[in-house]
């Protein structure tokens, strides 16, 4: 990469790229997938001779127990790390419905502006803004109006005030399009006039963004239906998790048995479908010689009337389910060694779900939602099964046809990939090709971003 000029150095050249990477959570205060992934291209890009990361993730309560240490600033550092920083924003001052902040946002901009001055970064890219607003973007080219921006969307939270997930809030139905009068069905008591308002005020903040990266096609149809340029929209897919198997895929314990081991990796909440599951197994009965473990978390930060709902189903009296909890990832290759199944029964569309790399990764087949990022990656009767999206009776159909069916698991288990997706090293290389022809475009003036050397994700 061409040594560049940063601001405020008096002309001295440098070699590495200061990058920022924004997040709305840190891992070791909310545990998701989001979450690790941008820790891992943090350390990844730690490594790498060519960039110099720093990671800005938001604090405050419900998932941190403490607000701002400092009056002056919202800004803390992370465990000391001069490179990592938390933003301590207050959730109850967050407007979700335009993603924003209200009485405190010209508080947390002007922090996150000093921010930006003090530390001068080359390129910002964008986690995600949720709980710090939109507004941050605009205070980023305000306080650097040349420096590239970079935006990834891990859900579709700019199109859907339902939380990001396209369902309708009266039947739980998918939403295939959006449109102030559909939104309006959905939340009545919102005049269609607001929705075409929060629309423009959340596309005229994302217009100062440089490039999007979505983790698949799906995702990037949905933002240019909704209105953005496809010439900035770049597909990555997510990359596999770093594992201490080291490539090397286990091999299965015992030959030949029954594999009728399910497991469930990931957050407990609406979106997810645990539930959906659990009422599957109710469907199987007694009768079904196969086990359930499910491996999650978050369930106490969800609204009380799911967690109810979900708790009710945990209660039910089964031999067969068994309630696990909070994994750490470094457990994968032994939890997935003991399980024959990955299940992954969301009901909303999923972007790119991490888990599935993650089961392919240990050599196991997925059944998944047939909808979405979940089933552009598990091809049907080739690395794993589909089912109808929402449907326990057809969930239950499929996982005893998993579990009864001789020679299934090992057919599918032959389909799954070796090297599924890429590897966070892999991830860097590509992410390095897009951020150098984005900083290229801005030494050069071009008017438009060339993709043309990005290595295929």
């Amino acid at each position: 990469m061409r040594s560049l000029i940063r601001c405020g150095s008096e002309g001295s050249q440098i070699t590495e790229v200061k990058l920022l990477l924004v997040g709305h959570s840190h891992p070791e205060l909310l545990v998701g997938g989001v979450e690790m992934y941008v820790k891992d291209l943090y350390e990844a890009l730690a490594r790498s001779d060519e960039f110099e990361p720093l990671l800005l993730a938001r604090a405050g309560p419900p998932y941190s127990s403490f607000d701002a240490y400092h009056e002056d600033t919202q800004l803390a550092l992370v465990n000391d790390d001069p490179n990592q920083y938390l933003l301590f924003t207050d959730l109850s001052d967050f407007d979700f419905f335009n993603g924003r902040l209200k009485s405190t946002k010209e508080k947390v901009v002007r922090s996150f502006h000093d921010f930006l001055v003090a530390q001068c970064p080359d390129i910002v890219h964008f986690q995600h803004t949720t709980y710090m607003g939109y507004d941050i973007v605009r205070a980023t080219r305000n306080a650097l109006p040349d420096v590239p921006i970079v935006y990834s969307f891990h859900e579709y939270i700019p199109i859907c005030y339902s939380d990001g997930h396209m369902i309708r809030t009266k039947n739980d139905e998918l939403c295939e399009e959006e449109s102030p009068r559909r939104c309006h069905e959905c939340f009545p008591e919102i005049s269609p006039q607001t929705f075409f308002m929060r629309k423009r005020f959340i596309q005229s903040h994302l217009s100062l963004v440089d490039c999007f990266i979505v983790p698949s096609e799906y995702v990037a149809e949905r933002y240019e239906q909704w209105g953005l340029d496809r010439s900035k929209i770049v597909v990555k897919p997510y990359s596999r998790q770093p594992s201490s198997t080291n490539g090397v895929r286990p091999e299965p314990e015992e030959p030949m048995r029954t594999r009728n081991r399910f497991a469930y990796f990931g957050q407990f909440n609406p979106y997810k479908g645990a539930d959906v599951l659990l009422q599957a197994m109710d469907v199987l009965g007694g009768d079904f010689d196969g086990e359930l473990w499910l491996f999650g978390a978050n369930l106490e930060i969800q609204e009380p009337r799911f967690r109810e709902r979900f708790e009710a189903l945990l209660g039910v009296e089964r031999d067969n389910v068994h309630l696990v909890g909070q994994y750490d990832r470094a457990e994968l290759p032994k939890l997935m060694a003991g399980i024959d199944w990955v299940v992954v029964p969301s009901i909303w569309w999923e972007t790119g779900p991490i888990v599935v790399w993650e089961a392919f990764q240990h050599g196991r087949p997925v059944i998944c939602s047939d909808i979405g990022g979940m089933s552009e990656k598990v091809t049907d009767g080739l690395n794993g099964l589909h089912f109808r999206t929402g449907d326990p009776h057809d969930l239950a159909e499929t996982m005893r046809r998993a579990a009864e069916t001789p020679g299934l698991w090992e057919e599918l288990q032959a389909g799954v990939p070796r090297e599924p997706g890429h590897s966070i090293d892999e991830d860097v290389e590509i992410m390095t090709a897009i951020y150098k022809g984005l900083l290229e475009r801005r030494e050069s003036m071009s008017p438009e971003l060339s993709l043309e050397e990005v290595p295929s994700a």
